[in-house]
């Protein structure tokens, strides 16, 4: 890892992100590149004779100031951080950020209330989750250290998932941690535990990933959603950080069902990294 592209908005869910990434960047020798997107329309910069050319370059200049008070912070000694102000007015522009600084990693903070739906769908971090190349990680909460050294990759061992899945072992191989797989066993989609087996090897065998170890620890846990029985094993497994696949068509949302169980979830404060198909 040596990028960290950080998108800020200068509330405290993006000094949370921010934070965790200066966590990442110092253990791993990473740099930082924190991005303000001002949002204003393109006609504002563009139509000739506006009277709104001044309150653009004064929104850019607004910004880049905000920068030096928001960086202004001691956990940030030591770390090599940039700033970038554009003027994207649609999240999807971030995944092209990230490519032009060579990122190798999204840290962002979620504005949800509470709970998996609201922490995504239909927010800014579901727009950038959906449309990113690069792996994001989510930060719901203020975080003081951030490890990564039990992290989850919930997966059913549907062969759509492969590339998702493959990246995230290259990524996580790089930094030397293991990914601990697990597959959750429903009662209205209930398979036995060869026919588990059989499809957590086909899948397996389809990465082209010469580790026995990865099929040798798969975990399959039986629950009666989804979303409690990955959320009851990171708990169990006291795991750091959940990674999951996702797709682009359909952002989170797929993953998870509609009926989320809220007394559980709301209460989930574990960061979770995504992967896109």
């Amino acid at each position: 890892m040596k990028k960290i592209l950080v998108p800020v908005d200068f509330s405290n869910h993006s000094e949370y992100a921010l934070k965790t990434a200066s966590i990442l960047a110092k253990k791993w020798n990473a740099s930082i590149v924190a991005l303000h997107m001002l949002g204003i329309s393109e006609a504002v910069f563009t139509k000739e004779d506006s009277e709104d050319i001044p309150k653009g370059i004064y929104f850019m200049k607004l910004a880049e100031k905000r920068f030096n008070d928001f960086l202004d912070r001691d956990y940030l000694e030591g770390v090599s951080i940039e700033t970038t102000v554009q003027n994207h007015t649609e999240f999807n522009k971030i995944d092209e950020v990230a490519k032009k600084c060579n990122a190798d990693l999204i840290v962002m903070g979620s504005h949800g209330a509470s709970g998996m739906k609201e922490v995504f769908v239909g927010s800014n971090t579901e727009k950038v989750v959906r449309t990113s190349s690069v792996p994001v990680l989510v930060i719901k909460n203020k975080m003081n250290d951030f490890y990564m050294n039990k992290v989850v990759f919930a997966c059913d061992f549907n062969l759509d998932y492969l590339p998702s899945f493959k990246k995230a072992y290259q990524f996580f191989n790089a930094l030397n941690i293991k990914l601990q797989l697990v597959f959750v066993n429903l009662p209205e989609k209930f398979i036995s535990t060869e026919e588990m087996e059989e499809r957590a090897l086909k899948f397996m065998l389809n990465t082209g990933i010469e580790n026995t170890d990865l099929f040798d620890d798969i975990v399959y846990y039986a629950d009666y959603s989804l979303e409690s029985g990955i959320y009851n094993f990171c708990n169990k497994f006291d795991a750091d950080l959940l990674v999951i696949p996702t797709h682009g068509r359909k952002g989170l949302a797929h993953f998870f069902s509609e009926n989320l169980g809220e007394a559980l979830v709301n209460h989930v404060q574990l960061p979770i990294m995504t992967f896109k198909i």
